[in-house]
């Protein structure tokens, strides 16, 4: 798969590459320090995934995200940063970012998290999950429109991890079927058409 990182960070940006590089099945066609410049690297490459900073100079990751998701919606967005402010989160996902992770994470979890995202996967770790589902609440316009139950938001948590129907169904001890169900009944429900829009869905009702 074909990696962009977009960080203002160049120590950040070189340490990255050296960790993916490692990987067989990864490979960083380009290094960028904006958002602009991300825009403009992803108008001439191919790409399959960019690593997006949120705060850098002359455009921020959020903005770029946006212009990148109109340009070209193939390309995945996954949100590196330290920051979990809740509007940059509702903003980013807004936007069409796939996931929005945490630089605290081990590159372990970083590289599982893209090839997560290139699978056709969201990626949201817990902590941005917390403010995603605290923003869900106080979003009346949304309890208004759509009410989920329980077991239901437990089910769209674990997708918004990345995990399996299997991995599911093993997690909160359901059969793979029972899981299918939910996963069906989720989609139906809130008029999605794939398992990433289940983990966002809500964040696109809030102002």
């Amino acid at each position: 798969m074909k990696i962009v990182i977009a960080d203002d960070d160049g120590l950040i940006r070189d340490s990255l590459k050296l960790i993916l590089e490692l990987e067989g099945d990864i490979k960083v066609i380009g290094t960028v320090s904006n958002g602009n410049e991300a825009i403009e690297f992803c108008r001439k490459n191919e790409a399959d995934i960019v690593l997006m900073d949120v705060r850098m100079p002359i455009l921020d990751g959020v903005l770029a995200t946006k212009e990148i998701k109109k340009e070209n919606p193939s390309i995945k967005v996954i949100i590196l940063t330290t920051f979990k402010d809740d509007e940059y989160i509702a903003q980013a996902i807004k936007n069409g970012a796939e996931g929005y992770i945490l630089k605290n994470q081990s590159s372990d979890n970083i590289i599982n998290s893209i090839r997560t995202v290139y699978n056709g996967n969201g990626v949201f770790q817990s902590e941005i999950l917390n403010s995603i589902m605290g923003m869900i609440g106080e979003n009346k316009k949304t309890e208004e429109k759509i009410l989920l139950t329980e077991r239901e938001f437990q089910v769209l948590k674990l997708i918004g991890q990345g995990l399996s129907n299997r991995e599911i169904s093993k997690k909160l001890y359901l059969s793979e079927g029972t899981i299918r169900n939910y996963v069906t009944n989720l989609l139906e429900k809130l008029q999605l058409r794939d398992r990433t829009q289940l983990a966002i869905y809500f964040l696109k009702n809030i102002e």
